[in-house]
């Protein structure tokens, strides 16, 4: 994607939705050499509770730093693609974890579904991960940010003592069987 590209992650407290907007946001902004604003939204639950994380990347100078119309919505609930489903511009992408989301019809979008919790937790024995399992869904089906961007991000902000982990989900997100679902 080229211009500015607009990003929305949503899901619960808990699933690491903010983290993930954080991590996307270092690797297009410091290991990508790109301009990239990051903003949050969570309720009081730490977990539970409907949580966001909006990422704007752009090779010029960002002069509106809020998502407007996403490009990408990276939904991790049922609430969450719900809430945001309607915001996602016409020729936008909608990625969503396909044990945890029953999408409806998206006319004009082009809609992703990835077992994204089911790898974190069958392959890593983690469902914790299940963000940079999204994450790596996310890099590859987008193209916003390369792999090697996040990996140098992951390995900078992943919590201490969870970065080989953390390395492996983004990788097995990257290489995640996907299916496109056609209207």
């Amino acid at each position: 994607m080229k211009g500015r590209v607009e990003i929305r992650i949503a899901g619960e407290g808990g699933q690491g939705v903010i983290l993930a907007g954080i991590i996307l946001a270092e690797a297009a902004a410091v290991w990508q050499g790109l301009n990239a604003t990051q903003s949050q939204s969570y309720g009081p639950e730490s977990r539970g509770g409907a949580s966001r994380a909006e990422v704007i990347i752009d090779e010029e100078e960002i002069d509106y730093p809020r998502v407007r119309q996403p490009h990408v919505l990276l939904a991790l609930s049922q609430e969450a693609l719900d809430k945001y489903l309607p915001d996602v511009r016409d020729g936008g992408v909608v990625i969503v974890d396909q044990d945890r989301v029953v999408p409806p019809a998206c006319p004009r979008r082009r809609l992703i579904e990835a077992p994204i919790t089911r790898l974190a937790r069958e392959k890593l024995g983690r469902a914790i991960v299940a963000n940079m399992v999204a994450l790596g869904v996310l890099a590859r089906v987008s193209g916003v940010v390369t792999l090697e961007a996040l990996r140098s991000a992951v390995a900078h902000r992943a919590p201490s003592g969870t970065e080989e982990v953390n390395l492996r989900a983004l990788e097995l997100g990257y290489h995640a069987p996907v299916r496109e679902v056609s209207d």
